[in-house]
């Protein structure tokens, strides 16, 4: 059964599509939580948000049944790559990011300058990096019904081994900083 990874920076829009898919019978999972993800700290003393590797093998190792939406942006989701069988980006413009940061309601992240910052910085770094390890991109500009459909579609028909065709493996995977990046001392 189809496992799609849902990628993209703050703001795109995975959290609420993935609401959608679940309320289209779905199974949805969104990684920003403590069950998928934790701190770590890193050689250089900065602290990084990564899922967790257990918990996410069991999830990806474990599907059966259905398609499978897994939502989030981590540094260490290259790790999973080769067990999903779609890597999507969602993408926007900064100008997107900010207003749907401002209104958001679910959730805070996204409101204060500092955290506005480090959106438009991620915008600029990782997302280039994510773009050059999805095997689609989605304009999250679009309507979410819009959106809902690609991302069905693509649960649909699987890039047939994408990464072991491609010649890549978790190794070879770019590993972006992450919007859970923090640098020493933050």
């Amino acid at each position: 059964m189809p496992k799609v990874l849902v990628t993209g920076m703050s703001g795109t829009g995975k959290s609420t599509a993935l609401r959608a898919l679940a309320g289209r019978g779905h199974r949805a999972v969104d990684t920003d939580t403590d069950r998928w993800s934790h701190w770590v700290t890193l050689p250089d003393g900065s602290a990084d948000r990564v899922r967790r590797e257990a918990a996410m093998k069991d999830l990806l190792t474990g599907h059966r049944d259905g398609s499978l939406f897994v939502a989030g942006c981590k540094s260490n989701q290259g790790d999973f790559y080769p067990l999903f069988d779609r890597v999507v980006l969602l993408s926007a413009p900064a100008a997107v990011l900010m207003d749907r940061g401002a209104a958001r309601t679910g959730n805070p992240y996204g409101k204060r300058p500092e955290e506005r910052a480090a959106i438009l910085a991620d915008l600029a770094e990782v997302e280039p990096l994510l773009r050059a390890t999805a095997d689609a991109e989605i304009d999250a500009t679009a309507p979410l019904a819009r959106v809902v459909r690609q991302l069905e579609a693509l649960a649909r028909q699987p890039a047939a081994a994408a990464w072991s065709a491609a010649g890549l493996d978790a190794d070879a995977v770019p590993r972006p900083a992450g919007p859970h990046h923090k640098a020493a001392g933050e």
